[in-house]
């Protein structure tokens, strides 16, 4: 059985994903003894690199993929050897009208992008509502992002602190798609313009929850730009940055511990008991944080009211090519249209059709998603002769895919998808996408597709829900457990770190960062 180095630690973390390593990090720099136990045999959870394909040197964000959300604050408080690289053009959309091949990119120069969607539109309306859209999305992200890593505001302080009621309405009070409507008339820059509510988030444009419109927000308001950044060397670059940072401030580490419960009674030291390969342990913790779901939170504390549902709704699919394909859009090279996020069949009636077939119960006619390429702005992640060879990544992320959609079957509905996916993307090749695929070392096409359920069994996501439960908004919903951080729980030395606290979701550490100010007082 494994031997600790104490008795009784400060701190155990239930987890060592990035925002159990960003608050063990913390808590070990500022002398307290951690303790991180992990299930899996590697840290990192869904931020990792990995070679999926057997015998080739490429080393994938598997899971995943872009950063935008990572304060700068942590990286310089942990010393971090982390870096991110920006791409130089932000998107590219095809799109067939009046028989010919076309389409919409941003990038690459004002100039360029002015002339792109006069092109497409036929006047320059439609630049000057993007120009002023997000304009405004801007400024509220320079005034919203810093608060991530405060104590929560109340919603009066932070409408007050962003000081602009238009925007307040248009993001925090009224469906999303109102203000897409409202600013832009063509279909193709309305979809364009939604997708970012609808990354991991299954809601229609006009959705009353709002849901569409807290996955906007987190999407517009990262680094106070909103700029999606690829992480040199793979997300797990980060990770294993993180993993050393806390190891190196004192922090212990244990993967193959997986935590099966935690007897507290919020006052006196948690204990906590973990399953090894050689059988069962226990550890104390006078607090102990939870890099895990709200719903395997319940379960650990031995909750017997049922957990609300939760559900993803992408599905992710990972490609290494031996060449970028050539596209049937000839004005623009492939270089640039993989080198920035590559939408496909998401014109805002195609998003809304899709939504309402999943809505039904059926996958989407003509699925939507999108697409990067990694190797473009960051090559070190394939090995040298790879690289001299033109090999490519591709990243394919899509959208209106809940889990229950692949209850029945998953494998099927999987293959299905997959296949409907990849023949959307077609549509704007010059060549099938599938001639451009490598070849692993038993002679298999390099391309691999998990949906929710595939999520769900891998890394535990409840319902392969990314974000582990819809996100919240960046203040204080209420003045309960959640507490100044919003990382409380019911039980005062047991706080929750991980995507499912407030102000979670994606790759940011804010959690963690959070978990662990609120630990020392702060």
């Amino acid at each position: 059985m494994t031997s600790f180095g104490h008795d009784v630690y400060d701190d155990v973390i239930v987890g060592g994903g990035h925002n159990g390593l960003v608050a063990a990090a913390y808590l070990a720099r500022a002398g307290r003894s951690v303790l991180v136990l992990e299930r899996l045999g590697n840290t990192g959870g869904a931020a990792i690199s990995t070679r999926p394909f057997v015998g080739v040197d490429a080393r994938l964000s598997r899971y995943s993929y872009l950063v935008s959300l990572l304060p700068a604050k942590i990286v310089r408080d942990l010393g971090l050897e982390f870096a991110v690289r920006k791409r130089t053009v932000s998107s590219y959309t095809p799109v067939e009208r009046d028989g010919r091949a076309g389409g919409l990119l941003v990038g690459g120069g004002e100039s360029r992008t002015r002339e792109s969607f006069a092109r497409l539109t036929g006047s320059e309306r439609e630049y000057e509502s993007w120009r002023a859209f997000y304009g405004r999305t801007g400024r509220l992200a320079g005034k919203v992002f810093p608060t991530l890593t405060e104590p929560l505001p109340t919603r009066a302080e932070l409408r007050a602190r962003i000081d602009d009621e238009a925007a307040w309405r248009m993001l925090f009070e009224e469906p999303l798609g109102r203000a897409v409507e409202e600013h832009f008339a063509d279909d193709l820059v309305r979809g364009v313009v939604l997708t970012d509510a609808l990354i991991g988030t299954f809601a229609d444009a006009h959705d009353a929850s709002l849901v569409q419109n807290r996955c906007f927000l987190y999407h517009v308001i990262g680094g106070g730009t909103g700029d999606w950044d690829v992480p040199v060397g793979g997300m797990g670059a980060l990770t294993d940055a993180l993993a050393t940072a806390a190891r190196a401030a004192g922090a212990e580490i244990a993967t193959g511990h997986e935590v099966l419960r935690i007897d507290t009674d919020g006052r006196a030291p948690a204990e906590v008991t973990f399953r090894t390969a050689t059988g069962e342990g226990r550890v104390v913790g006078r607090t102990v944080l939870v890099n895990a779901s709200p719903r395997t939170l319940g379960e650990l504390l031995g909750e017997t009211e049922p957990a609300a549902p939760v559900e993803g709704a992408q599905l992710k699919v990972n490609m290494l090519l031996r060449r970028l394909p050539r596209l049937r859009d000839t004005s623009v090279d492939p270089h640039e249209a993989f080198g920035g996020t590559f939408h496909i069949a998401e014109g805002y009636a195609e998003l809304a059709r899709a939504y309402a077939e999943a809505a039904t119960g059926e996958l989407p006619s003509v699925p939507p998603s999108e697409i990067y390429c990694h190797s473009l702005t960051d090559p070190t992640i394939l090995g040298p002769e790879l690289v001299a060879q033109g090999y490519q990544t591709l990243t394919l992320f899509g959208l209106h895919t809940p889990a229950r959609l692949f209850e029945k079957d998953n494998h099927g509905a999987r293959e299905v998808l997959l296949t409907g996916t990849l023949a959307q993307l077609d549509a704007h090749l010059a060549e099938p996408i599938t001639d451009c695929l490598a070849f692993d070392a038993d002679g298999r096409p390099c391309i691999e597709a998990k949906t929710p359920l595939d999520l769900e069994r891998e890394l535990r996501l409840p319902g392969g829900h990314i974000f582990h439960r819809d996100l919240s908004w960046p203040y204080a919903q209420d003045q309960g457990a959640a507490g100044r951080w919003g990382v409380g729980t019911p039980y005062a030395n047991v706080l929750l770190c991980g995507a499912g606290a407030a102000r979670g979701g994606g790759v940011s550490g804010v959690p963690g960062h959070n978990a662990a100010m609120a630990v020392l007082g702060h």
